[in-house]
């Protein structure tokens, strides 16, 4: 599709990923019943989603890209371990036969929790989830970004093919184009010669997000309090960031806009366009999908 982009439909997609498992018992019965904590669980389940090649330190792997503590991710993977889900080998992170079942289990569990759903009459799902999955394969094969962290996580995410106009169809539809919305970011912000933790901290002055420092540090958990310090420092040095106040200066508004103009034409560019012309009435819909599910 060609601009202008239906850029009110990406903030709902993390909605909508926040929103769609709240109310989902299983995770909780199996935390319970395993000894782990929600942060394991989770960490557990999105390990399977590497399939048999399993995962590494990597950063935009097991670590952020826009982090800066080193191991963050250890204690969930000792946890995992322990309990005899996860194991190391070579350098890598895979599933023991316990963990595929458990993952196995939290997929099926899920998909019969959204065949209880209906947040909207049956026509409109199947038509936002037939327009968003086609939204999703085809900005998952463009040959733009070329680098590709995130986007193989969604097929391992989809499993089996989900009913087509299933809420199942929405939810892999919507996991695989945050997915892709990721890898177009990084590439975004990579072309401009910036780090993700610089563009991290940049991003929440641009929205002015943090009052001080404080506010700044608590906004940004998986940054070490001294990076955070060293990147505002940086940002600064370079225009971007005015010198006494945590805001961006208009050089660094236009320079974050630059990087999000470049995200939204490597994310939105391959949707083909009888999607794209419907842009409003997907984010509409969606919008109606995220107040539905509370």
């Amino acid at each position: 599709m060609k601009p202008p982009y239906p850029t009110e439909i990406p903030p709902l997609l993390p909605l909508f990923l926040n929103k769609r498992r709240a109310k989902m018992t299983f995770p909780l019965q199996k935390t319970e019943e395993l000894g782990l904590d929600r942060a394991t669980f989770i960490w557990t389940i999105n390990l399977s989603y590497r399939g048999a090649r399993g995962a590494s330190a990597e950063p935009g792997d097991l670590a952020s890209v826009y982090g800066t503590i080193p191991g963050r991710w250890l204690p969930m993977a000792a946890a995992a371990r322990g309990a005899g889900l996860a194991e190391e080998r070579d350098g890598r992170w895979y599933l023991t036969e316990k963990g595929r079942g458990l993952a196995a289990s939290m997929h099926e569990a899920a998909r019969a929790y959204y065949a209880t759903l209906a947040p909207l009459p049956k026509g409109d799902l199947a038509e936002l989830a037939r327009l968003l999955d086609k939204a999703f394969q085809a900005a998952a094969k463009a040959s733009e970004p070329a680098t590709r962290l995130h986007t193989p996580f969604a097929f391992g995410y989809r499993g089996d093919e989900p009913a087509a106009g299933s809420f199942a169809q929405l939810d892999a539809a919507v996991y695989g184009l945050w997915q892709v919305r990721d890898d177009c970011h990084i590439a975004a912000w990579r072309s401009a010669g910036r780090s993700g933790p610089e563009v991290e901290v940049l991003t929440r002055l641009w929205r002015e997000e943090a009052a001080d420092d404080a506010a700044l540090k608590d906004l940004l958990t998986h940054q070490r309090p001294e990076d955070v310090t060293a990147a505002v420092a940086r940002l600064r040095k370079d225009g971007l960031v005015e010198p006494g106040a945590l805001k961006a200066t208009a050089r660094g508004a236009t320079a974050r806009q630059k990087i999000e103009d470049e995200t939204d034409r490597l994310f939105f560019t391959p949707w083909p366009d009888d999607v794209g012309g419907k842009g409003s009435w997907i984010a509409e819909k969606l919008i109606e999908v995220n107040t539905a599910l509370g």
